[in-house]
């Protein structure tokens, strides 16, 4: 577990993944991500069974929120795709409990997975893939110090159209380690 002021990190049980259809088949959440098609308890399964064959350090976390005197879960954070050559990994997060948003919790998550990843499994950098049109994300990946990196242009079709994919990482170097 890692664990925060604000927020806690702790690794993902079978019992929370009805939590996850519910927040992965929110029409309110489903645009920050990659997936599009509806999601079902049964597919949630199959993938928390590759989750656990796979490599820990690419098993996503589940993010806590204390909040009426119980640690509440609001979201799921992890490092993907790790390249130990290159000592780097893609980032991704989503905050499902929408009573949640816009009040610094995902920023927090982000910089204790950050802390993680630099400080624990020694990488040199970290990148995540952002949709244009998202500029809440956007904003707080620039405040925790990501810099824009790189531009898909019309790589996601959504609602109708494309919008570009932006790439955005911050490395060791860039890292000011926080006391989240």
């Amino acid at each position: 577990m890692i664990i925060g002021k604000r927020v806690r990190l702790r690794g993902i049980e079978r019992s929370d993944l009805p939590r996850f259809v519910q927040w992965l088949n929110d029409p309110e959440v489903i645009p920050g991500l990659l997936i599009v098609t509806p999601l079902t308890l049964a597919q949630e399964e199959h993938w928390f069974e590759r989750v656990l064959s796979g490599a820990a350090e690419e098993a996503p976390l589940v993010i806590e929120v204390f909040s009426s005197e119980r640690w509440l879960p609001v979201g799921n954070i992890g490092l993907h795709k790790i390249n130990w050559r290159e000592r780097e990994a893609e980032f991704g997060i989503v905050i499902g409990e929408k009573d949640f948003w816009s009040k610094g919790y995902g920023g927090d998550a982000i910089r204790l997975l950050l802390g993680y990843g630099f400080n624990q499994l020694n990488l040199h950098r970290i990148f995540l893939r952002v949709h244009a049109d998202n500029p809440r994300a956007i904003h707080c990946y620039e405040k925790i110090g990501f810099v824009h990196e790189g531009r898909l242009r019309q790589a996601h079709f959504s609602n109708g159209s494309y919008v570009d994919v932006l790439i955005m990482g911050i490395l060791r170097s860039e890292w000011k380690d926080s006391d989240v």
